[in-house]
C-alpha cells in the first residue's frame, strides 16, 4: 500500500521560516530548528526546506542553515535553493541532507538530473518545477515553467518538462503553482493533475493549501502523491496529526 505523504515546506530567508503569496511579500512565519522539531514530533511524513533566495542572489545554499536544521530533522529531509552541481550535492549529503532538490539548475542543464541520479541514485533527486498559469492568447504555453523564484519564465511547457525530467532519471517531482502559493485558494488542480497523469513517478502538490478540502482534492483531483503545505501550519490553522486524520477519515491512506 502507498501512503499518502503530507510535507511542511521551510521558505528560509535570513536563516528565518518566511512565507509570502505567489513567491512575493515575505512575512516572518517561526524559527526553522523549532519548526523542524515541532512538524517531526507531529507526524510529518518528510520536510522540504527551500533556500528562496539562493538562486536569485547567485549563490549557494547556506550550510549553516541546513545544518542547524539537519541536525534536528528525525524524518526523510529534502533541500533545494542555490544547487548548481553535483559537489553542492555532496556537500549536502555529507551533512545528513536525504534528497536535493534542483529546480533552475536542471532547466539551465537538464544534463545535471541524469548525472544526479547516476551518482547519488534515483531516490535522493528530486526536480523541484515551478509553473504559472498563462492567459489564452499569450505566446507561452498555458502552464509554463518559471525559474529563479518564478521571476522568470522559460517558455517550457509544464507537462513536456515533467516528461523529460522523469526519463532523464528524477525520482520525483515538487510541483508548486506560482499563482496559488499562498493563497489559502487550493492547488491548482489542472496543473497538478496535468502533470501526474503524464509521468510515473511521484508528484507533490504544493502552493495554495487553505483547507483541509484543499488536501483531499490534490490526491482525488490532482493526483498528487503528497502534499506539500506551509502557510497553514507555520501560523498554527492546521496540524499535521489533523491533516492526516481528516485524510484517513475520507479513505485516503495516510500514516497515522
Amino acid at each position: 500500500m502507498k501512503y499518502i505523504k503530507v510535507i511542511p515546506c521551510l521558505d528560509i530567508r535570513e536563516g528565518r521560516v518566511v512565507k509570502g503569496i505567489k513567491f512575493v511579500n515575505l512575512r516572518d512565519a517561526r524559527d526553522p530548528v523549532e519548526a523542524a522539531q515541532a512538524y517531526c514530533r507531529e507526524g510529518a511524513d518528510e520536510l522540504v526546506f527551500l533556500d528562496i533566495f539562493a538562486t536569485v542572489e547567485n549563490r549557494g545554499t547556506r550550510l549553516e542553515w541546513v545544518k542547524k536544521v539537519c541536525d534536528v530533522v528525525t524524518v526523510p529531509f529534502a533541500v533545494g535553493g542555490g544547487i548548481k552541481s553535483l559537489d553542492d550535492m555532496r556537500e549536502l549529503f555529507d551533512i545528513g541532507v536525504d534528497k536535493a532538490s534542483i529546480n533552475t539548475a536542471a532547466v539551465e542543464n537538464p544534463n545535471l538530473i541524469k548525472e544526479a541520479t547516476k551518482k547519488f541514485g534515483k531516490r535522493r533527486i528530486v526536480v523541484a518545477i515551478d509553473g504559472r498559469k498563462n492567459p489564452k492568447g499569450s505566446k507561452g504555453p498555458r502552464l509554463e515553467v518559471v525559474i529563479k523564484s518564478g521571476t522568470e519564465g522559460t517558455g517550457l511547457d509544464i507537462v513536456k518538462w515533467a516528461k523529460k525530467v522523469e526519463k532523464l532519471g528524477a525520482g520525483e517531482i515538487l510541483l508548486t503553482s506560482k499563482d496559488a502559493d499562498g493563497t489559502k485558494q487550493g492547488y491548482d488542480l489542472e496543473m497538478t493533475a496535468a502533470v501526474a497523469e503524464a509521468v510515473s513517478i511521484p508528484v507533490t502538490a504544493s502552493g495554495g493549501a487553505g483547507t483541509l478540502e484543499h488536501l483531499y482534492e490534490a490526491v482525488v483531483v490532482g493526483k498528487a502523491s503528497a502534499v506539500l503545505c506551509a502557510s497553514v501550519f507555520h501560523f498554527g490553522e492546521i496540524t499535521i496529526p489533523q491533516a492526516k486524520q481528516y485524510l484517513h477519515e475520507k479513505g485516503i491512506s495516510v500514516k497515522i
